[in-house]
């Protein structure tokens, strides 16, 4: 079965920014809310995977990796984003990024830390 795959350069931003819309455009909480949780549900229910292609930006701040990817597993209520299981979004979600491979141990880790903040 073909993955999904959501490429953030080219389909959200080559200058991905901070945490906040309040902070700009290119924020994590938009790519959450408008890019990443639609395309994640959407694998879900086709029984797919959701291929999330990092490379090709100018970087990453922390706080957008945060917000977009421990928001993924943590929820956020203000967008009508539940929270879903750590295991639930390692079944479906793969992160490919050549560029700076570290960004995959350091996503895993905010990913970890949102579970385990929810129980």
């Amino acid at each position: 079965m073909n993955p999904l795959i959501l490429t953030v350069a080219t389909e959200f931003s080559r200058t991905p920014g901070v945490r906040t819309l309040s902070e700009g455009d290119s924020s994590g909480e938009v790519f959450l809310s408008r890019y990443l949780y639609p395309r994640f549900i959407e694998a879900m229910g086709q029984g797919k995977t959701l291929v999330v292609n990092l490379d090709g930006t100018a970087g990453y701040a922390t706080s957008f990796l945060e917000a977009s990817f421990g928001g993924l597993v943590r929820g956020d209520e203000e967008h009508g984003i539940p929270g879903t299981s750590l295991r639930t979004v390692q079944r479906y979600l793969r992160l490919v990024c050549t560029d700076d491979p570290y960004l995959l141990e350091e996503i895993g880790e905010y990913m970890q830390d949102a579970e385990m903040a929810a129980a």
